[in-house]
C-alpha cells in the first residue's frame, strides 16, 4: 500500500464490558420521533438511556455501537439473539459525563414473501416501544475501527449516510466540532433518504451547518425531485453535483470517507470516486487493477476486497 494511502491513528477503545452473558442494566430517558416530516415513510426514534449504573458510562466513543438484549424467546423457545446499535451520541454523551447515550432505531415492520403474514422486527420494535423509566438489557461497547482519529487536525472528513446510518455521525460531528484542533478541518456530510420527509436530524444538521463555517449539509432524496438537480440523488450523485466542492478535500490527501448505512450503497460510492477522481487521487483511497477500472460500470458487490480494495483511508459499516 502506498505512503498517501495509509490510514491515521485511531483511538483506543474499550470494548465487551458487558456481554450477553453478563449485560447491563439501563434506564430510558427519552424516546422521540427523529423523522424531518409528519408523514414520513419509516417510523424512526431516538432513544436515549442511562447507562450510568453499568461499565458502558465514560468508556464509549462516538462511532462504536452497544448490544440490546430484547425480553422474550425465539420461536424456538431460545432467548432472542442480541442486536447491535450505532451510537448516535458524543463520547462524552447526551449529558457531556459519558452517562447517557442515544441510538437511533426504524421500526422493521415487513411481510413474509410465502405467507403474507406481518413481521415485525423483534429488537427495533421493542426499543421503540419503551417509555422513560423503562429499564433495558445493554452489552458492549463494540467496534474499535470506525471512529475518529487521535489527530483530527490533521484531516478532512466526507461522511455519506443512508436512513439510520447517520447515527454515529451525529456523534462524530459533535466531537469534531467541540474540538478546537479541527477549527480548520472541513467537514462534509451527505446524507441519503427516499423523501425529505424520511431525512433524520435534519434540523439539528442544518442548524450545526448554519453555525460552523467549516461544515457543509448536503441531501440526497432518492424518489422526489429535488431543487437543485434534474432528476432524483442517490448519495453518490453529489460527488458529482458537489464535484468542486468535495473532490478538492480527496486531491490534498487530507480526506477521510466514512461511509454508513444500507449494505450495497458503498459500490455506487466507489464507482462514482473512480470517475470523478484523478487517477493519483484515487489510488490513495481505492485501489482497483487496470481491468475493473476499465470497466466501472460492470463493478458489483463480490470485486470490493478483491479487485477493488479501499484503502485505510476509508471507513466502512454496512449492514
Amino acid at each position: 500500500m502506498s505512503e498517501s494511502s495509509e490510514g491515521p491513528a485511531l483511538h483506543e477503545v474499550k470494548m465487551h464490558l458487558h456481554t450477553p452473558a453478563k449485560p447491563g442494566t439501563g434506564v430510558v430517558v427519552s424516546n422521540e420521533k427523529c423523522t424531518a416530516g409528519r408523514r414520513a415513510a419509516g417510523f424512526v426514534r431516538h432513544v436515549t438511556i442511562d447507562v450510568s449504573q453499568t461499565q458502558l458510562a465514560g468508556n464509549f466513543r462516538a462511532g462504536q455501537s452497544f448490544g440490546v438484549l430484547a425480553p422474550g424467546t425465539d420461536a424456538r423457545g431460545r432467548p432472542h439473539a442480541l442486536r447491535l446499535y450505532s451510537i448516535a451520541s458524543p463520547t462524552a454523551g447526551e449529558d457531556g459525563q459519558g452517562k447517557i447515550l442515544a441510538t437511533t432505531v426504524k421500526r422493521l415492520i415487513d411481510e413474509h414473501n410465502e405467507t403474507g403474514k406481518l413481521f415485525l422486527g423483534v429488537a427495533s420494535n421493542y426499543l421503540c416501544d419503551l417509555k422513560p423509566g423503562d429499564t433495558v438489557q445493554v452489552t458492549g461497547p463494540n467496534g474499535k475501527r470506525f471512529i475518529l482519529p487521535t489527530a483530527p487536525e490533521q484531516h478532512d472528513y466526507v461522511f455519506v449516510a443512508t436512513g439510520t446510518g447517520v447515527a454515529p455521525f451525529r456523534g462524530m460531528l459533535a466531537d469534531l466540532l467541540a474540538d478546537r484542533r479541527a477549527a480548520g478541518s472541513r467537514i462534509t456530510l451527505i446524507m441519503g433518504s427516499p423523501y425529505a420527509s424520511d431525512l433524520l436530524y435534519d434540523r439539528h444538521f442544518r442548524e450545526l451547518a448554519s453555525r460552523h463555517s467549516n461544515f457543509s449539509y448536503i441531501t440526497a432524496i432518492s424518489r422526489e425531485k429535488v431543487d437543485d438537480a434534474p432528476k432524483p440523488l442517490y448519495v453518490q450523485d453529489r460527488f458529482s453535483t458537489h464535484r468542486e466542492q468535495i473532490s478538492p478535500l480527496f486531491e490534498s490527501g487530507r480526506a477521510l470517507l466514512y461511509v454508513c448505512g444500507i449494505a450495497g450503497m458503498e459500490l455506487g460510492i466507489f464507482q462514482t470516486l473512480a470517475r470523478v477522481l484523478k487517477p493519483g487521487t484515487l489510488e490513495g483511497y481505492l485501489q482497483a487493477d487496470g481491468e475493473a477500472l476499465s470497466s466501472i460500470d460492470s463493478w458489483d458487490r463480490r470485486m470490493i476486497h478483491k479487485q477493488i480494495r479501499p484503502t485505510r483511508k476509508v471507513f466502512l459499516e454496512v449492514y
